[in-house]
């Protein structure tokens, strides 16, 4: 174990520019050499950053490490604001009151029972693209509104607003994409629309998430405060769809990128699931890291010592390409057996929405396939773009033809 003090030298974080997909390779020579490292993001106290999988595994899943203490820290960012962090920002048990009021939309079971929609919607969307002719852009006709639906579905929201809250839910994920002040005021936007949702539900109860929140809240107060509702419900909505608005062009583009991988896909089609779970372990979603968990006690972490106090982000996509783990993890294995990935974090914060995630990636990717085996770039890779100032990456637009 070594012992460190404040005096270590931070690196500049991240190390480069995201470019597309690729995972940047000092991050395996520091799984190698220097597992846990100092750095320094844009904004905030300097702070540790795990980068092999066993300990980012225990920086998010160990009590030890806090999402609360962070609150009147100058906590690492790459916004040079501080966040309301809502129930990300929380520990237990105050995290688990609120994520058990939404935690029953998302089950397993819930989840199975939107599968018949979600597969109407993508043959509806996929129809629609097909009609529209190639090229078509993969974004606009599928990826975009296939997640706003369901999300809404689940919700309660009505998809006619769908390109409002969809422009207010860029301030979540946006480090430099949004001038300071627009993202706050698409912040407080979107807090006001589902305020405006809540009390309509309150004149007429409904059977959906928003409306089950309201009657929790009333019938019990001490559950839930207002803003601690208005909030999770924003958040639910934000979350519930921009990252699978993301990922669904991201793990086309790989399909179609990687060498026989669509090819493959479209001879065995029963590789689906095993197909997402290896495509989310491989694509980078994202950009940065964030949400520091700070120690509560002094904690050997990679061989280091973290003092109590000090900020540990961790990164995702290195975790997901250690080679203790992931045997040939530079590889897209679409038929890998075993994949412990932490795409949707671990612990406490787990993605509440990952089942949802996945049913929705396998329903898009069996829609393709059956529809349109052909399916390949219409345009040179290098001529895709890709979206900066977000905390996740992404392709502005995926021009596709069958």
């Amino acid at each position: 174990m070594t012992e460190t003090t404040h005096a270590t030298i931070a690196r500049p974080y991240p190390f480069s520019d995201p470019h597309r997909l690729d995972v940047d390779p000092r991050l395996a020579e520091l799984r190698r050499d220097e597992p846990l490292v100092r750095v320094q993001l844009p904004f905030g106290e300097p702070a540790w950053l795990a980068t092999r999988h066993a300990d980012v595994r225990t920086v998010l899943g160990d009590l030890r490490f806090s999402r609360a203490a962070a609150v009147g820290r100058d906590e690492p960012r790459s916004v040079p604001y501080q966040r309301e962090a809502g129930i990300l920002g929380m520990d237990p048990p105050e995290h688990s009151r609120l994520r058990r009021l939404a935690a029953k939309a998302f089950t397993a079971r819930r989840v199975e029972e939107l599968r018949p929609r979600t597969r109407e919607l993508a043959e509806e969307l996929v129809t629609g693209m097909l009609a529209a002719g190639s090229p078509a852009d993969l974004v606009t006709h599928l990826a975009t509104p296939l997640p706003i639906r369901v999300i809404c579905d689940l919700l309660g929201v009505p998809v006619a607003d769908q390109d409002r809250f969809h422009t207010w839910s860029e301030a979540i994920v946006s480090t430099t994409s949004l001038r300071p002040e627009v993202a706050q005021s698409y912040l407080d936007q979107l807090l006001s629309y589902m305020a405006g949702l809540i009390a309509q539900r309150r004149v007429t109860p409904t059977d959906d998430l928003i409306g089950a929140m309201v009657r929790a809240r009333d019938e019990n107060a001490d559950r839930l405060t207002e803003e601690e509702m208005v909030r999770l419900a924003a958040g639910l909505l934000a979350a519930g769809h921009e990252t699978t608005v993301t990922q669904i062009p991201n793990l086309v583009y790989v399909l179609l990128t990687e060498p026989d991988a669509w090819q493959r896909l479209c001879a065995d089609p029963a590789l689906v699931p095993s197909a997402v779970e290896e495509l989310l372990r491989f694509v980078p979603l994202g950009a940065t890291a964030a949400f520091a968990r700070y120690a509560l006690v002094d904690v050997e972490l990679g061989g280091v010592l973290v003092r109590a106090g000090e900020p540990v982000l961790v990164s995702i996509p290195s975790a997901n390409r250690d080679e203790t783990v992931f045997p040939d993890a530079d590889r897209l294995d679409l038929g890998r057996e075993t994949n412990p990935h932490l795409a949707f974090g671990h612990g406490p914060h787990h993605c509440i929405g990952a089942q949802l995630a996945r049913m929705e990636l396998q329903v898009v990717l069996e829609t393709l396939l059956d529809r349109t085996p052909g399916l390949r770039l219409a345009v040179p890779e290098s001529a895709l773009t890709w979206k900066t100032g977000l905390l996740v990456r992404g392709l502005t637009a995926l021009p596709v033809g069958w």
